[in-house]
């Protein structure tokens, strides 16, 4: 079945995916999600403990920040094998891209909030994002003693389990990133109002406002350019694990989708042996190949250090591995038949985290365009 195939030397890759896998035999990725979608929380802070134990949560992070130090190959291997087994907690959203931001900034202050966000003491989301997505206006106002942070943020990843804020603002212009106590009290306690929604995929989403919070001058991390800067940078990796994990999904469901359509008889035969469904099949292996491909393909040029090609080749990573995740778990929810679209079937969970994974940092669609204008913009300055 296909996979993420990358040169393995040392083995560290293997025994990355024997330790995925290994989690996964005592944690049902499915049960899991179904149970914190009843429960209405936005976080397993148990299995969250589990995946910074093994020193998931700081894979990339530098080792005096608590990190591991490791690069886009074991990135690649860790997020495909949580999207293959269903382990839903938000590890792109909350490790990579704050992580890759703290890590980038490098402030002795950064690294404190990094530390905590590689041994899992400390949940930090980013807010940033409106409600159509795009940059939030977060506004820091005033100087010295007397300065405050308001605005609203959309998507906010884990913002009722939030330990700390790392706001996105702008101060006259300039971009400042600002890290806040999320005050785990009454709503609005400290001018901070969090609120969430259900998701599709088990998780909430969530919004905090932001009304006048006071903010000392110890608590801005950064201002200017680097702040820009870490978070292009931060978005790019992110957008690479999440491609990871969109191909173990779809992996996934064609493995589970293969499996069901031989154990099914109808009129006396196996339905696998239906050249119809034998056509759905190789589809969909295709559009599992192609993705894996894709993402392989990302890890060799951000290995090589070469920020344009590693730029565009994410992208068309995300890009494709988004649509081959949602197509194949639609057509595995058709094959699998009546039972394809209950929720007891986990086929029908391999969809909506494809669908949710797929809308983080760009539709497809989105993603296809910006590369055609970085193309473009290379060629221009070619010429």
């Amino acid at each position: 079945m296909p996979k993420i195939i990358l040169d393995d030397p040392d083995q560290t890759l293997s025994m990355l995916r024997e330790s995925v896998e290994t989690l996964a035999t005592r944690v049902d990725g499915a049960a899991r999600l179904r149970r914190r979608r009843a429960d209405g929380g936005d976080l397993d802070r148990d299995l969250w403990s589990e995946m910074a134990a093994a020193g998931w949560l700081g894979l990339l992070l530098p080792e005096d920040m608590g990190g591991s130090a490791l690069g886009p190959a074991e990135l690649a291997v860790l997020a495909e094998g949580l999207g293959r087994n269903l382990l839903t907690e938000p590890f792109a959203a909350l490790a990579v891209l704050p992580g890759q931001i703290l890590s980038a900034i490098g402030t002795p202050a950064a690294a404190t909030i990094a530390q905590g966000l590689a041994d899992g003491s400390r949940i930090t989301p980013l807010l940033w994002q409106d409600a159509q997505g795009a940059r939030a206006p977060l506004t820091l106002a005033g100087n010295g003693e007397a300065m405050t942070l308001s605005g609203t943020a959309h998507f906010v990843t884990a913002a009722a389990s939030a330990t700390d804020l790392l706001v996105l603002s702008e101060r006259d212009g300039v971009p400042a990133l600002v890290v806040l106590p999320a005050r785990n009290g009454p709503a609005g306690s400290g001018g901070i109002t969090v609120s969430s929604r259900p998701g599709l995929d088990g998780a909430t989403i969530g919004q905090v406002t932001l009304s006048d919070v006071a903010v000392a001058q110890d608590q801005i991390l950064a201002q200017g350019t680097a702040v820009e800067t870490a978070l292009q940078a931060a978005i790019q990796i992110t957008r690479f694990a999440l491609a990871a994990e969109l191909a173990g999904v779809g992996a996934k469901a064609l493995e589970d989708t293969v499996a069901y359509t031989r154990d099914r008889v109808q009129f006396g035969q196996s339905i696998a042996s239906f050249q119809v469904i034998q056509h759905r099949l190789v589809d969909m292996w295709s559009d599992a190949e192609f993705a894996c491909s894709a993402v392989t393909n990302a890890v060799e040029m951000l290995t090589e250090d070469t920020p344009a090609a590693a730029a565009q080749a994410v992208l068309a990573a995300k890009a494709r591995a988004g649509d081959s995740a949602v197509t194949i778990t639609r057509r595995a929810i058709h094959l699998h038949g009546a039972m394809g679209f209950t929720d007891e079937c986990n086929i029908g969970l391999f969809n909506k985290r494809a669908i949710t994974l797929n809308a983080m940092l760009g539709q497809s669609e989105d993603l296809r365009l910006e590369f055609l204008a970085q193309e473009m913009a290379t060629k221009s300055t070619a010429a």
